[in-house]
């Protein structure tokens, strides 16, 4: 399921899926999500998307993407709070233009959620910094929208 890789810096964005991007010190960070309804079993109460994203570093000097720290909430309010060391097992070092993408995903069990975070970065001046990741969405056919 899940992917990287380093790739030069391009403008060209799927289209069909909302991108959320967020800019913090020159380290951008875009965020598409996408709901796997092949993978997910709304009898069972399981919802699956992906999330792809794209790290650019817009900034003058060397970063490393240290760790990562994502905040989700379902639809009826559970939130789930994850750390660990990089992302898809790299830590990786971006210079100044490079790009980084990879995917992964995110079950729930409710058809509709949402999903923030930061990434611990370290410059290659030793000083350590926080990288917002932009909230998104994380929507679905299956979601009982109700008018008011």
């Amino acid at each position: 399921m899940e992917q990287r890789h380093h790739q030069p810096s391009s403008r060209n964005k799927p289209s069909g899926h909302l991108i959320y991007e967020r800019v913090t010190r020159g380290i951008r960070v875009a965020v598409r999500p996408a709901f796997l309804d092949d993978q997910s079993d709304p009898e069972a109460s399981r919802y699956l998307w992906s999330y792809t994203v794209t790290i650019e570093n817009k900034s003058p000097e060397t970063v490393q993407l240290m760790s990562r720290y994502w905040h989700i909430t379902d639809a009826v309010g559970h939130i789930q709070e994850v750390r660990g060391p990089g992302v898809v097992g790299a830590q990786p070092v971006l210079e100044p233009g490079q790009v980084f993408e990879y995917t992964s995903g995110c079950p729930l069990p409710t058809a509709s959620g949402a999903m923030a975070g930061k990434y611990q970065m370290k410059a290659a001046s030793g000083e350590a910094f926080e990288a917002e990741i932009p909230a998104f969405l994380l929507e679905s056919p299956h979601e009982r929208r109700q008018i008011h």
